[in-house]
Order: C-alpha cells, then sequence, then structure tokens
C-alpha cells in the first residue's frame, strides 16, 4: 500500500474586484504571502488588458493575471471569496449579485457599513436599492464583531478614519471612565487616503510642504463612527470629526478627547486599554509616556494607542496610530477573511514588508 499521507487543505479561491486602486494593490501584495489563498481573478475598468505588474512592479507574483472588466455574473463562477475594493455606489450592485449567488464577500466600500439606509441616502447622496443585503451585512471591526465577522456571508470593511477613532474610544465608553458626551475625534491622514485618482487637490505639487483640514462637519466617516460608539455607549453618540491631510504618503494619526465620567488616572486608564486588548494581536498598548507615531506602524495591520489623562480639564487625551492602506483597509479586510474562512487570524499579516 502506497504511504499514508495528510490530504493539502484546499486553497481558497479568491477575486479582486478593484484591483488597480491603492487599496487594491495592498491585497494583492498582502494575499500573496497567504498560503491558503489563490488569486485567480483581478478586475479594473480603467486598466483592463493589462497585467498589475504593469502599475506595481513589486506584485510580480501577479504576472499571469490581467485586469479585466466587472461582470459580477462571470466572476461569480470563477471565485469563491470576493475583496470588492470599488468605489463606493458602484460597489452596491455587485455585491448584492454576487452574494445571492452563495458567495462569501468582504466590502470595502461604505455601501453596507451604515445600517440604516436613510443615514447611507443622506450621506452618500444615493440611494440603497438593496436593503435585504444591507440586513445581513456585518460591520468588520474584528475587535468589537469577532463573533458575528465568523459567520458572516458579507463584511462591511471599516473606513479608515473609524477604525483609529473606535478602537481609540471603545475602552473608555465600554467601561464608563469617559462620558458618551462631546466627543471630539482629530485625524491626520496620508495622501493616499485619497485614493489612486488625477485629481489636483492631491497631485505631489499640492501636498508637498502643505497641511490643511478637509471635509470639517460634513466628512462620510461621521456616521461610521457615532453608529458604532452608540451601540457601545447604548445611547446616541454624536461625535465632532475633524480629517487632515497630511503631506505623507500613508498613515493616520487620530487624536481624542473624551471627558472623564468618573475620577481616574493616566495609570488607571491604561489599565483599562491594557485589559481590554490583552488578546488582541492587532492593537498595542503603549506604555505610559509614549505616544503612536504612523512610521512605527506603517506597512503593518497594527493600531498603536496610547493616552494621557489631563487632570486639570478633566479630559482624557488618547492617540492612535494605524496604516491607512492596512489595518485602515486591505490588511483589515485579509483579517476578516481569516475569520470568516475559519484561517489563523494571523495569517498572512504577521510580517508585512512595506509597499515601496
Amino acid at each position: 500500500m502506497p504511504e499514508d499521507r495528510p490530504l493539502k487543505a484546499a486553497v481558497l479561491k479568491a477575486a479582486v474586484c478593484g484591483a488597480s486602486g491603492y487599496a487594491g494593490a495592498e491585497l494583492l501584495r498582502i494575499l500573496a504571502g497567504h498560503p491558503g489563498v489563490e488569486v485567480v481573478s483581478v478586475t479594473s475598468e480603467k486598466s483592463r488588458g493589462i497585467s498589475p505588474v504593469v502599475l506595481y512592479p513589486h506584485l510580480q507574483k501577479y504576472g499571469r493575471l490581467t485586469y479585466e472588466p466587472l461582470v459580477p455574473e462571470d466572476l461569480a463562477r470563477k471565485a469563491d471569496f470576493f475583496f470588492m475594493a470599488l468605489p463606493h455606489r458602484t460597489s452596491q450592485p455587485a455585491v448584492a449579485l454576487i452574494f445571492r449567488e452563495g458567495k462569501r464577500i468582504v466590502d470595502l466600500s461604505a455601501d453596507f457599513r451604515l445600517k440604516d439606509p436613510s443615514a447611507y441616502e443622506k450621506w452618500y447622496n444615493n440611494p440603497h436599492n438593496h436593503r435585504d443585503v444591507l440586513k445581513k451585512a456585518v460591520y468588520g471591526l474584528p475587535e468589537l464583531h469577532r463573533a458575528r465577522i465568523k459567520n458572516a456571508g458579507l463584511v462591511a470593511n471599516p473606513g479608515c478614519y473609524p477604525t483609529g477613532a473606535i478602537l481609540g474610544v471603545y475602552p473608555a465608553l465600554k467601561s464608563g471612565i469617559a462620558s458618551p458626551e462631546g466627543i471630539i475625534v482629530d485625524s491626520k491622514s496620508g495622501a493616499s487616503g485619497a485614493g489612486r485618482q488625477a485629481d489636483p487637490r492631491f497631485s505631489f505639487c499640492e501636498v508637498n510642504e502643505g497641511f490643511r483640514a478637509y471635509s470639517v462637519a460634513s466628512h462620510r466617516h461621521t456616521p461610521e463612527m457615532e453608529q458604532e460608539l452608540s451601540a457601545v455607549a447604548k445611547q446616541t453618540v454624536t461625535i465632532n470629526f475633524t480629517p487632515h491631510l497630511l503631506p505623507v504618503n500613508r498613515g493616520i494619526l487620530t487624536t481624542i478627547y473624551l471627558k472623564t465620567a468618573k475620577k481616574t488616572t493616566t495609570e488607571k486608564a491604561l489599565s483599562v486599554y491594557q485589559k481590554q486588548y490583552a488578546n488582541e494581536q492587532f492593537v498595542r498598548v503603549l506604555a505610559p509616556g509614549a505616544l503612536p507615531d504612523i512610521s512605527a506602524v506603517r506597512g503593518t495591520n497594527r493600531c498603536d494607542i496610547g493616552l494621557v489623562l489631563d487632570e486639570r480639564t478633566g479630559t482624557l487625551i488618547v492617540v492612535t496610530a494605524i496604516d491607512n492602506l492596512v489595518k485602515g483597509a486591505a490588511g483589515q479586510a485579509v483579517h476578516n477573511m481569516n475569520i470568516m474562512m475559519g484561517f489563523p487570524e494571523e495569517t498572512g499579516l504577521g510580517q508585512l514588508a512595506v509597499f515601496p
């Protein structure tokens, strides 16, 4: 008899839709090192017919693939798992069709993040035509919703700003050391957060040597933060959110101001955060006196958190740092996929090289 050998685990066939953008390229970079996934299809309307290597020379593993147009009916026959890195509005009908075909999906757009369709329609100025699918979507922040993500067919990957903000506020609200009222979120993002688009506002000459606020009191990630924080606080939470554009490629530094709800100290607050994230391998609570730096998380799927209590004003100041393209997009999407498909959560995410 031939020697008995263990069967080789089946490799998951995955498609990356919108794979020519920065988030799509990051997905390809990360998945290139994932032993349980084979990317069998990549789509791009603008770059159809060319290889990902033409746009991103470091993606040599995908030289055999070419970008194809997005035809959901055809794609549903090619892959079993779908990463949808499409623009808002565009994602909605494609996700709905593929989901109804019984495929599992992580959607990186905002189309399925907001549970209230009227909120989506208000902030994105677009009707939600697939409310039945929306009801089944799970918000994909693993540190809050791991159990639901595990059994989900559709996961709505969080936005980059909400990822850093929610992780920074969550332990303080959950423990009751901070008030849910008067929360201020101040974020600074690298230019890649705007996507790979031909927009003069994000050209080198416009961004370099500059630093400016934008979408003040109107950024579309605001209701996403409020939705998740309201669920934690078990009451309506309204925040003041102001994003800024940094003259760097990647990274988000978020500074959060929370009014304390009970007497505490920096050490006690740090203890609350350390206890909450003790078993989270992608969240690191820094030692007393240390504060995050975007350079320390560049290219990783990690969120670094530091905090200081201003006893004079009764304000807990929490600072978080993430890579907007990894923990804020592609890395978190792969983390969600790992949970959904039963891979160890760190698979493909442990040692990430930085995109040149």
